[in-house]
């Protein structure tokens, strides 16, 4: 079992939770599919569901309700990166072009968060860990396995995350492959922690830049199936890539993701 038992790096993909309508269906959803063990937490945390597999924190769930006078969030899976201070890395992203959507906070002594928005609109979050570090799982069937950001002006990205985030974005080369111009690796800490793709003339425009959360699959067909059983949409159907078998799917209530299957080294 892939269990993360050291700090993440900054950087890195630490964290990843959804917002739904409804928020108890979506937990039911994810258990059915993934095997996740959460129920929804108490008022003074917003409900916020900590989901876990085998024990580990694995993702959080929350209920996407309006705050004040704001609609309520989109149906969507967020990335949260690592950082070691939330405030240096929101004035970043600020200084590079980037918009703080919500500004860092405290979550009682779990952490310190804030969401914000690239420069062409992608929506990720960033995490100061305290008590809680993040993902206590990895890289196994229902865990977080890549974190892709999708774009459509690949060198603003390269010159905005290294400067924000601290990481590394260079052309991802496979032994093997060709073919791999508009693809490149995201590095952090020594080792890459994801990807981002180039998203060209044949993406709808109503697409917007964004990131795409992986989840690790045994049988990336089968679970397709229980996905479509399950009241799912499938997005991109399984076929075969370098790095696996994959799937780009949608959940009941409409929040997109990927599973893959990975092809053994």
């Amino acid at each position: 079992m892939p269990e993360i038992t050291t700090p993440y790096a900054p950087g890195t993909p630490c964290w990843i939770d959804l917002s739904a309508p409804d928020q108890q269906a979506a937990l039911d959803f994810y258990r059915d599919l993934f095997g996740w063990q959460g129920e929804i937490g108490p008022p003074e945390f917003g409900g916020y569901a900590n989901c876990e597999l085998h024990g580990k924190s694995v993702a959080g769930i929350m209920s996407a309700q309006p705050m004040g006078d704001q609609p309520p969030p989109p149906t969507a899976w967020t990335t949260y990166f690592a950082t070691p201070d939330a405030d240096a890395t929101a004035r970043a992203i600020t200084e590079n072009g980037g918009t703080v959507l919500f500004p860092p906070d405290d979550v009682a002594t779990l952490g310190r968060m804030a969401i914000a928005a690239d420069p062409d609109g992608a929506v990720f979050g960033i995490w100061q860990a305290k008590d809680f570090p993040g993902a206590g799982i990895a890289n196994e069937h229902g865990a977080l396995i890549w974190s892709e950001l999708a774009t459509r002006d690949p060198a603003r990205a390269r010159a905005f995350y290294p400067a924000a985030l601290r990481i590394d974005i260079a052309p991802m080369e496979i032994e093997g492959v060709e073919g791999m111009d508009d693809y490149y690796g995201i590095n952090a800490g020594g080792r890459t922690v994801g990807g981002m793709s180039v998203q060209g003339e044949d993406t709808p425009k109503e697409v917007p830049a964004h990131w795409l959360t992986y989840f690790a699959a045994d049988d990336t067909d089968s679970t397709v199936d229980a996905l479509i059983k399950a009241g799912g949409n499938v997005i991109q159907p399984p076929f075969d890539m370098p790095a696996g078998r994959m799937s780009v799917v949608q959940d009941p209530q409409g929040a997109v993701f990927a599973v893959i299957t990975p092809r053994p080294v």
